[in-house]
């Protein structure tokens, strides 16, 4: 059996470490974030994903990342409350990570060889790039930052049918 991201553990924002495992049986959609980007009002819309297909099985998981542009400059605490009080995000946002690099957060490091961006690229490229994994753990889809989470309501709703 090849590997899925259910070997994978992360930290949340608040210190409690999260088992991959826990997300078996659901489509996950993992999103590197920013608060200071221009692509930052996109949490209006994974928060509206989140909120309509979370009792079908779909859980959004936000990894906020300072390698682009010194765009997520804030603590773990001052990330979660900016992200409350301006888009209502309840979904679980991790501790602050690094996408890219020697010290890229390992769940990272394995979704950008599952699913490679343009032309066989395996770096990020930009905050909000979004993977979608299906109910068996396997990285399906990788998305640019420019893929507004509307965009992938038809990708979703089919894995969520399987």
């Amino acid at each position: 059996m090849s590997d899925t991201i259910y070997q994978f553990d992360a930290i949340l924002n608040n210190g409690e470490t999260v088992d991959f495992k826990d997300y078996e049986g659901k489509v996950l959609l993992i999103v590197n974030t920013a608060s200071k980007c221009g692509f930052t009002p996109q949490y209006d819309g994974l928060q509206g994903l989140y909120q309509e297909y979370s009792s079908q099985g779909l859980v959004v998981l936000g990894f906020p990342c300072d390698q682009f542009g010194h765009q997520e400059p804030g603590g773990d605490a001052e990330i979660q409350e900016f992200c409350s009080l301006n888009f209502n995000v309840n979904f679980p946002l991790f501790k602050k990570i690094d996408v890219n690099g020697a010290n890229a957060a390992p769940i990272y490091k394995y979704m950008k060889q599952e699913a490679t961006g343009v032309m066989g690229s395996k770096s990020i490229k930009w905050n909000f790039t979004k993977f979608l994994v299906n109910k068996q753990g396997k990285v399906v889809k990788r998305y640019a930052s420019t893929t507004k989470p509307a965009e992938m309501t038809k990708d979703i709703e089919k894995l969520l049918a399987e």
